[in-house]
């Protein structure tokens, strides 16, 4: 337990108790809500205490596989068998960090990568309108070649269907389309081969414009009745796709709302970032009687890229444009709806400028987040970061792309860099970890794919091996 109350203690920011006795058990009650991710990370992804050989005096090793396998022929554990915990402590250990391999080289940058659910399909956006949908679990083979309807300047977002039938995609327009993938033919030109549905975003008819504003973040619900998007006109919308027709549409931010997502398979609650540099959080439960975010995320200092959710209702990570990803806990959202964001001294466009030296150590005293990780920068484009897969890491790490043309995989409770995949040669917008297998593709404005994994032995079907070249892979 040393290594975890060594974090607990170094990221207190301030709880620390003063005075009498109840207010040092309220800084204790805070100190386990900060840091209960702790604990249900060192639950999902570490091996049973009994698998453990404890040294007095010295820190705990990890367990070798060889005294797992050891201890579940004893059973040490009590229950005859590894949990899932267990698998992940030894998963997590492969991480996909060799390669790569190019899975394809388009002559457009890759805005998108995207496993579906199981793992078995592969979404790749490009910005000359191209989406390619490849099968996996039959060595990459192109299952669908597809060509976006009224593109702006480029494809801004995709999304799959949970049963993967459909294909959502957007782009600086207020209509996002809906593909049949689950169709025989491979081309699917929109409207010519294929008709590509389009799905109106703009609540205001009268006001109605082809451009008048752009969609930047598309997700299905978990069961697949509806979308979610974040627009330019800093909105985010709810579609009904049964009753094909907006559900809800909210005026959520100051800025653009760069990101939104489903909290959790309910979907009563959706995350949204923007760049007035909050993140919020909406109950759609009270919304029509109040009217108001359920709380909002203040602590970044520029505008926010990217959102995930972990996936239980409770915690989720933010990518900046201050160089910074934010791990929250909703339970310490601010109330404060009306909340001024922070306002720069300084001359600053991400689009084209570094981030200046002066603001790097910058932090906003209204900070609610639990943790902060730095080392990738935030660019010139929406760069994506992630929680890595609860199946075979116990989402144990969250990854980033950068604008340096490298992939970051950062420890989600310590904060240390574990990995740097180097390889492309222009912003990696997007990565995305196989939700089974050690396997990350990233993409890049170079328009390469490439698909990092861990050496297998026969054990797991993984894709077939392309010829690779190696790279480097820092730990």
């Amino acid at each position: 337990m040393t290594w975890t109350r060594k974090r607990l203690d170094g990221c207190d920011r301030g709880n620390g108790a003063e005075g009498s006795s109840g207010s040092q058990r309220i800084s204790e009650e805070n100190s386990y809500l900060n840091h209960e991710i702790a604990l249900l990370t060192k639950y999902t992804s570490t091996a049973h205490e009994r698998f453990r050989k404890v040294v007095p005096g010295k820190a705990r090793l990890p367990v070798s596989p060889v005294q797992m396998l050891v201890g579940r022929e004893g059973n040490y554990s009590g229950r005859g068998r590894f949990s899932s915990g267990d698998c992940c402590h030894v998963l997590s250990r492969y991480m996909p960090i060799y390669g790569p391999s190019v899975v394809d080289r388009m002559p457009s940058g890759a805005y998108v990568s995207q496993f579906s659910e199981d793992g078995s399909l592969f979404v790749a956006a490009f910005q000359e309108s191209q989406i390619k949908i490849y099968n996996v679990d039959k060595g990459w083979r192109l299952q669908k070649d597809i060509r976006a309807r009224s593109l702006r300047w480029t494809i801004t977002d995709t999304s799959l269907s949970p049963d993967r039938r459909f294909l959502a995609y957007s782009s600086i327009s207020p209509i996002v389309h809906i593909v049949d993938v689950g169709s025989a033919a491979t081309e699917s030109l929109a409207n010519v081969t294929e008709i590509h549905e389009g799905l109106e975003f703009s609540s205001d008819a009268s006001d109605y414009d082809e451009y008048s504003f752009g969609i930047f973040s598309v997700k299905f619900s978990t069961d697949g009745r509806e979308l979610v998007a974040a627009s330019s006109n800093n909105s985010i919308y709810v579609y009904d796709l049964k009753a094909k027709r907006l559900s809800l549409c909210i005026p959520a931010h100051e800025s653009d709302v760069n990101a939104v997502c489903f909290a959790d398979e309910t979907g009563h609650l959706i995350y949204s970032g923007s760049d007035d540099c909050l993140c919020k959080v909406w109950d759609r439960r009270c919304f029509a009687t109040k009217g108001k975010p359920a709380g909002v995320l203040i602590g970044h200092l520029e505008g926010i890229t990217f959102i995930d959710t972990r996936g239980d209702g409770r915690y989720l990570i933010s990518n900046g444009k201050d160089q910074v990803i934010k791990l929250w806990d909703i339970r310490k959202m601010s109330s404060n709806a009306d909340y001024v964001q922070w306002r720069r001294d300084y001359d600053w466009d991400y689009r084209w400028m570094d981030y200046p030296e002066r603001a790097k150590n910058l932090r906003n005293p209204n900070d609610l987040s639990l943790t902060t990780y730095k080392g990738h920068t935030v660019l010139r484009t929406l760069i994506r970061c992630y929680f890595s897969p609860a199946h075979s890491t116990g989402q144990k790490y969250i990854y980033t792309g950068s604008t340096d043309s490298v992939v970051y995989i950062y420890d989600l409770v310590s904060g240390a860099q574990v990995a740097k995949l180097d390889f492309h040669e222009g912003p990696v917008r997007d990565c995305n970890w196989h939700p089974y297998y050690p396997m990350i593709v990233s993409s890049s404005w170079d328009g390469v794919l490439a698909n990092w994994e861990f050496p297998g032995n026969g054990e797991i079907s993984v894709p077939t091996r392309r010829n690779r070249r190696r790279r480097r892979a820092l730990y």
